[in-house]
């Protein structure tokens, strides 16, 4: 198949590439290129592209023409202040990627959406996929995929000739994807290699957690463009992890703490430029909806290989080691000067876009 991928450079699209491997024609689309000569990029052929910008539409509808497939994974989750603004990515690229495939004629379009659209359900109850896609409010990338979710509404009613599969997955974690966690999760004035240590952990009881391996989440979408299937599709690793588990992975023990004292401590530190998380991450964790994955096994026959624990301890370790890939968004942080430091200490105000 002649498959095009936006996005191919991130997390998910870099394990595609691997995953899809050479038996099929890719086209790889990025706002910035990857090293194409490293693995698994040089597996496909690139193009440097924003599609957030005006006119994106007409130049992808060209690159569209005569693929049997386009994966769109292009999504800004927590740019820096300085990158495009997230809105301008996440729904003018899209509306862009729809258009595209439209006058193209596409025959199959796979978009990333997410468990996070869903709005809020029971605690400890999984859902399946026509749960309402209402988003959770405090979340700006919940609000987003909840949007992502009606614009495909609108496609699939318009355009019914063009098959459509929604993957909609919960934390993707790799060792690969640690130099991109980084940056979202922390300042250059704290080491990496204190991600894992044994100190303690301060999370609130009643958190749960689901997460599944980069690869498995590649599986899925090969398996649905082989397949052709169209629909919706959650994807997770089977476990739940509590407040314990969670802490036991990152290597700590748990140090209870009330919800409300973590949102302040983090919202203090993201407001002071200490912290590039934004608080409304811990919201989407604490009120994510759970997601059952019966359709992906029985429809796709997806069995992902890695368990919650193994690709959440998988990126642990990669930021302890500094891991990463051959693309931007991938690689890993440069190990920061005395100035950088002091600079990061100095700032004034939060480092990246806001998340409410």
């Amino acid at each position: 198949m002649r498959i095009v991928i936006t996005g191919a450079t991130g997390n998910v699209g870099t394990a595609l590439l691997s995953a899809l491997g050479p038996a099929h024609d890719v086209v790889g689309l990025a706002r910035r290129l990857p090293d194409t000569t490293a693995e698994p990029y040089r597996l496909a052929g690139w193009r440097a592209l924003d599609v957030g910008v005006r006119g994106a539409d007409r130049e992808l509808t060209g690159l569209f023409d005569g693929a049997d497939a386009v994966v769109h994974l292009a999504w800004a989750i927590s740019p820096e202040r300085r990158d495009p603004p997230m809105w301008r990515t996440n729904d003018h690229g899209t509306r862009h990627v729809l258009a595209a495939a439209a006058a193209a004629g596409v025959p199959h379009l796979v978009a990333a959406s997410s468990v996070a659209a869903y709005g809020p359900a029971p605690r400890w109850e999984k859902v399946r996929e026509y749960h309402p896609c209402t988003g959770i409010p405090l979340s700006a990338y919940s609000r987003g995929k909840a949007a992502l979710e009606s614009l495909l509404d609108r496609f699939e009613a318009r355009h019914p000739e063009v098959g459509l599969a929604r993957i909609r997955p919960c934390a993707i974690l790799q060792r690969r994807a640690a130099g991109e966690f980084a940056r979202w999760l922390l300042d250059p004035a704290v080491p990496a290699r204190l991600a894992g240590g044994r100190l303690p952990v301060p999370l609130w009881r009643g958190l749960r957690a689901q997460a599944v391996h980069t690869s498995d989440v590649a599986e899925a979408i090969r398996l649905i463009l082989d397949r052709g299937y169209t629909g919706p599709v959650n994807l997770a690793a089977p476990e739940v992890l509590d407040a314990d588990a969670l802490a036991a992975i990152l290597g700590g023990t748990l140090l209870p703490v009330p919800k409300a004292l973590a949102l302040a401590a983090v919202r203090a530190a993201w407001l002071s430029g200490a912290l590039p998380a934004h608080p409304g991450w811990l919201e989407l964790a604490d009120r994510a909806a759970l997601a059952d994955t019966t359709v992906a096994e029985t429809v796709l026959g997806w069995q992902p290989r890695y368990d919650a624990a193994s690709a959440i301890g998988e990126l642990v370790d990669g930021l302890r080691s500094g891991a990463g890939a051959a693309s931007p968004p991938l690689a890993p942080p440069r190990e920061p000067g005395v100035l950088a430091r002091l600079r990061s200490l100095a700032r004034v105000g939060p480092s990246h876009q806001s998340q409410v």
